[in-house]
């Protein structure tokens, strides 16, 4: 039986002591490190960690360790948070109709490759509802149209509240979400953009990636925010492609990539393995 770890991620201002001050409390409290990843960004003067530990063995109670720690986070200045292995997070699907994401995302939490709960999965379309329903997950459909849009952005809001979704992921959801409904959500949302981001942001991305005659295709997961395709980088990847290729071979080729950067993105972030910082993010393997 698998045990229970913590995962505690930090960010603070970069300064002398602060890796032995984290492992310095693990210890005093006989924590067994697991795993610790950190990173400064010399440009900004951040720092960011990330430590999964054992609980066995240890001198605190699960819900004494925040308390505990809390004092030596407010001395260096931390923003922290502190999660457990047995939580396993809500998700939350939204897509249109295309497929390929959908089924890729289904297939690894049935798999075990996520530690997930898919909670429902809403569209605006109907095409998909037997899709959520042979896997046995619950399915809204909630179609949408320029004067609905914030009557239907409220209803999504309902299910998710209803739900306890810990993080929402647009799996090809072909609408662009009203800033008031993201904000609400920071750094819960996670996209798949079929192109390599900053380039050919917007819609029909492989057909402007054909037309400037690229030899790269890519697909970014990226967390959503209020300016279109401008969030957080959480995972990319590229293929190359030639002149032979006509723009239903770089989306039938594309297609592949969104699957595993998808699935990248959403893997990182359900292992909170993700820091964000301005615009960017540190992705701790």
């Amino acid at each position: 039986m698998s045990r229970t770890t913590a995962v505690l991620t930090i960010s603070c201002p970069d300064r002398k002591g602060l890796v032995a001050g984290v492992s310095g409390f693990l210890a005093q409290h006989e924590a067994n490190m697991l795993e610790a990843s950190q990173h400064s960004d010399l440009e900004s003067g951040v720092f960011f960690m990330r430590v999964e530990f054992d609980l066995e063995g240890m001198d605190l109670a699960r819900s004494e360790i925040a308390p505990a720690f809390a004092p030596l986070a407010q001395n260096f200045a931390m923003a922290w948070e502190l999660n457990f292995s047995d939580k396993v997070k809500n998700v939350a699907i939204l897509v249109s109709q295309y497929d390929h994401c959908l089924y890729d995302l289904l297939l690894r939490q049935q798999a075990g490759e996520f530690q997930a709960n898919i909670a429902l999965i809403v569209s605006n379309h109907q095409k998909l509802e037997n899709v959520a329903r042979n896997f046995g997950i619950a399915w809204h459909y909630l179609p949408v149209t320029v004067a609905t849009k914030p009557q239907q952005e409220s209803a999504i809001s309902h299910l998710l509240e209803e739900n306890k979704v810990d993080l929402i992921v647009l799996a090809r959801y072909m609408q662009v979400l009203s800033p008031e409904f993201t904000a609400k959500y920071p750094r819960r949302i996670i996209n798949i953009h079929h192109s390599f981001l900053p380039t050919f942001a917007g819609g029909k991305p492989y057909h402007q990636a054909y037309e400037r005659g690229v030899k790269i295709i890519g697909a970014t997961g990226h967390y959503v925010t209020q300016e279109l395709d401008e969030g957080p980088i959480i995972a990319q990847d590229i293929i190359r492609v030639s002149h032979k290729d006509a723009v239903q071979d770089l989306v039938r080729r594309g297609r592949d990539l969104e699957r595993l950067v998808l699935a990248q993105a959403v893997k990182a972030h359900l292992e909170d393995r993700v820091l964000v910082y301005g615009r960017r993010t540190v992705v701790f393997e």
